[in-house]
């Protein structure tokens, strides 16, 4: 007996080996799914909203959302160290992850046999990978300071280095597919603006900005769905929304307790951002106004990643 669809999906998770699932709205956890293998890295949901792939040591677990079954249903093991990211192309073919075993991977969910089909590797940890919206080119951050460019469709890539040897924590690219930012472990964030990406042109960056954007690591930054803002969460407990038109601070949020901030994710309509953060707390922002709206409490220890997918929160 299949549990009730959720249209709106939240689940969190981190150090203390549990995935949670809540209703947004309310704040109320629903299931709670044991993750005993590690702790919890990185969370995406499938496109269909049906799963949900969690990140670890070593492993990659897959969870039925809309059943009650407490099992991973597939199990990508065998990898070395951690896997710090995961995410999907967004007709759910394939499975993108990076590692701290300096690799980027492709894995193809069609196949039967659970192997990393396509393998790119660099000479640092891989931090972070973001899928470009074209679906075609996959952005590598590493702890060396490099971000990468593997272009899917011809297995060419390009590097580019925005500060020496300060690692890349985090990478996001607009919906349209227009600007490109990253931030790294100096509290700086840089901005390009892209062009090309369409056809058989690969994306081309311009240079636009870097700025400041905290005094401590910069952990995570992530682009509103409507690409007027710009998240960036940071070890000084801090998540700051940036205006993208001219790169000035538009709300700070910040709640003492905090800590770390570790992982953020918007609303569909940009008005609202769900934090994750080091007091074993995620929580549910207005945008606009700084304030938290809602409280996601449960976690035993640091919640260090998040996932959400909705339709419209009211």
């Amino acid at each position: 007996m299949s549990a009730v669809t959720e249209p709106v999906i939240l689940a969190t998770a981190g150090y203390d080996h549990t995935i949670r699932f809540w209703q947004a709205h309310t704040g109320l956890c629903y299931r709670t799914v044991q993750h005993p293998d590690s702790q919890v890295n990185a969370l995406e949901i499938t496109p269909d909203k049906k799963r949900i792939a969690a990140a670890g040591y070593m492993h990659i677990r897959i969870y039925d959302i809309n059943s009650n079954n407490p099992n991973a249903i597939i199990n990508y093991d065998g990898l070395s160290k951690n896997v710090v990211e995961v995410g999907f192309h967004d007709e759910g073919n394939w499975m993108f992850t990076g590692g701290e075993d300096c690799t980027a991977r492709i894995w193809d969910l069609r196949a039967r046999n659970l192997q990393c089909s396509r393998i790119f590797q660099v000479h640092a940890p891989v931090t972070c990978v973001f899928l470009h919206p074209n679906q075609a080119e996959l952005f590598v951050g590493d702890q060396g300071g490099s971000i990468h460019i593997w272009d899917l469709k011809t297995d060419k890539n390009e590097r580019l280095v925005p500060e020496g040897t300060a690692a890349i924590q985090s990478i996001t690219i607009d919906p349209m597919g227009t600007m490109m930012a990253a931030v790294n472990i100096k509290g700086n964030c840089f901005i390009w603006t892209l062009t090309g990406g369409k056809g058989d042109k690969p994306t081309e960056l311009h240079p636009k900005n870097h700025f400041k954007a905290h005094d401590k690591y910069i952990l995570k930054c992530l682009f509103s769905p409507d690409s007027t803002l710009l998240a960036t969460t940071s070890a000084d407990g801090s998540c700051i929304i940036w205006r993208t038109t001219d790169l000035t601070q538009l709300t700070e949020l910040r709640e003492k307790t905090q800590r770390w901030v570790w992982d953020c994710a918007f609303s569909d309509d940009s008005e609202y951002i769900i934090t994750a953060s080091s007091d074993n707390m995620a929580r549910l922002w207005n945008v606009d106004t700084g304030k938290v709206k809602r409280e996601y409490s449960g976690h035993q220890k640091a919640v260090v990643c998040l996932a959400f997918r909705d339709e419209i929160i009211s």
